[in-house]
């Protein structure tokens, strides 16, 4: 099992290298965290070499695992610009297709602020369970605190999610509950997959009108994606043996 982790960290280290030649010629910028490209690629060692180039501001992110949900937790968020729809996304499989069978929700906020970030990735090596986990900022909290201080800053931040849940009092403000999915924009942009006459949840006063408080979060994601800046303090990325179930 020694020799199986050494050559992955290697292949992952000559991976992340290249990745990084070919960010400092300045075609790409921020941090983008991988598509279904991934499939022939250990979803935990492609995300945790793009986590660490994230770290390094070489990339831009889009973090997304081929084919099954992660996890994405915090002890809170404040969003601004915030918008929501339902639409029904590609999905890739390992093998390669896609399907669009299944209903998730595409949350955007123009604005974030995030108390912590925890994501959880489970992969299977070899017939053997791993997790890998990605942290910044504080430390998320099995159990959310009844008040939070935000850590993280993120601009034009965008889930897709089956579940997306908080664990205290949730305040939206100037927002409209029921709106047409395709009138509903986030950084003046329509979310991806908006349907006219689909379900959404937008702005009551134009653009950056809307705004959301969560105290506590915990999302069943199968993308999450920056397409601003995002300000990340203390990432950590450790990949532990087992089905962890908190960072």
């Amino acid at each position: 099992m020694n020799h199986l982790l050494s050559g992955a960290r290697g292949a992952a280290a000559d991976w992340n290298a290249r990745m990084l030649a070919q960010a400092a010629d300045g075609t790409r910028r921020g941090t983008r965290w991988g598509r279904g490209a991934f499939a022939f690629v250990p979803s935990v060692l492609a995300v945790g070499v793009l986590g660490a180039a994230l770290a390094q501001g070489a990339l831009a992110a889009n973090f997304s695992v081929t084919g099954q949900p992660f996890t994405l937790t915090s002890n809170g968020v404040e969003g601004s610009g915030f918008g929501a729809i339902v639409n029904t996304p590609a999905v890739g499989r390992p093998d390669g297709t896609t399907s669009t069978d299944t209903a998730m929700a595409r949350v955007g906020f123009a604005s974030a602020h995030l108390a912590g970030l925890c994501g959880i990735v489970h992969q299977t090596i070899a017939g053997v369970p791993y997790s890998l986990l990605l942290t910044g900022g504080q430390k998320v909290a099995a159990t959310p605190p009844a008040a939070f201080t935000t850590d993280i800053d993120a601009s034009n931040l965008y889930i897709q999610a089956t579940e997306l849940q908080a664990y205290g009092p949730t305040t939206l403000q100037n927002a409209v509950l029921g709106q047409s999915a395709d009138q509903v924009t986030v950084a003046g942009k329509p979310l991806t997959g908006a349907l006219p006459g689909g379900f959404g949840l937008g702005s009551a006063g134009g653009e950056g009108g809307s705004s959301i408080a969560l105290h506590g979060l915990n999302a069943s994601a199968y993308d999450a994606e920056m397409a601003g800046a995002l300000v990340l303090p203390d990432l950590k990325i450790r990949v532990v043996a087992g089905t962890a179930t908190a960072c």
